[in-house]
């Protein structure tokens, strides 16, 4: 399938419906997310993404999930791809044998070092030093290739975010066709972001990322690793739910439909929910906002 969330975005008044899941670790996990995407595919999702582990550290298990995917279900998949521990010639083979399982998109990233995104950045011999080489060769092998964004500035920038926009125009005229954002809590930082990219001529579907609040400790832990800050009126509305996850759940859900609401009155192109391998709380947002 030629998968084109540009063409995707154009011929709909609705914003797109997107899922991202990791690869499980264990057999206990590979059939919770079957079971969850079983739950989502009756929501007709625009495409399912597969994310690669800390460090590329899940590189085999995130090719496998995601050629069964492909093959099991009728959902266009949307491959992560980074350029972290793998030589040039690796990352080809890898595309390789993403087109041989009939994947026509990627996810184009660099990827965090293996300490973490504030951990010094060290190039694999032979390797990719910044995600724009590894989009170039994409196009070049003849993938729609789509790419990061970061409404609240990337973690390596240093709150530069006149070099964030740079970066991913570069991208853009590269031949990137559409960006995923880090998920966020301040609709404000989207349509900057999306502003400065429009006054740089650049009008390609930036899709915003929403994490559903399910579990406080994790969802710090995310926030730090990617340098998103946790506004004061999110933190005072989960901290008391610390001893109650029904309630936290219920809490994190009411604060995504927000979130999404307002993104969609604004007019983001799409909506891609980091659903941590789990179905309801994505499928009670959509409910409640009417997204599907």
């Amino acid at each position: 399938m030629d998968f084109s969330l540009l063409e995707a975005t154009r011929t709909s008044s609705k914003p797109t419906f997107s899922v991202e899941f990791f690869p499980p670790k264990d057999e206990a996990g590979e059939q919770r997310l079957w079971d969850s995407l079983a739950l989502l595919a009756e929501k007709s999702p625009d495409f399912v993404s597969v994310t690669y582990g800390a460090g590329g550290s899940t590189r085999d298990r995130t090719i496998r999930i995601t050629a069964e995917i492909t093959a099991r279900t009728s959902i266009p998949t949307v491959a992560h791809l980074t350029c972290v521990g793998a030589t040039r010639h690796e990352v080809d083979e890898i595309l390789t044998r993403y087109k041989e399982s009939g994947i026509s998109t990627i996810l184009a990233l660099r990827g965090d070092p293996p300490g973490g995104p504030s951990a010094e950045w060290i190039q694999t011999p032979e390797g990719f030093n910044h995600a724009d080489q590894l989009v170039a060769l994409a196009v070049d092998r003849g993938f729609s290739v789509g790419v990061a964004a970061f409404p609240d500035g990337h973690p390596a920038s240093s709150g530069n975010s006149t070099r964030d926009v740079d970066v991913l125009v570069k991208k853009f005229e590269l031949g990137a066709t559409f960006a995923t954002t880090q998920f966020f809590f301040d609709v404000s930082r989207y349509q900057r972001l999306r502003d400065q990219l429009s006054d740089r001529g650049m009008h390609r579907p930036l899709i915003a990322g929403i994490l559903p609040i399910t579990n406080i400790k994790q969802l710090i832990r995310m926030a730090e690793l990617g340098g998103t800050p946790l506004p004061k009126v999110v933190i005072d509305r989960i901290s008391r739910f610390e001893e109650d996850p029904i309630s936290l759940r219920k809490e994190g859900i009411e604060i995504a439909s927000e979130l999404a609401t307002e993104l969609i009155a604004i007019g983001a192109p799409g909506l891609h929910f980091y659903t941590m391998n789990s179905a309801h709380s994505t499928l009670e947002i959509t409910a409640q906002i009417g997204l599907r």
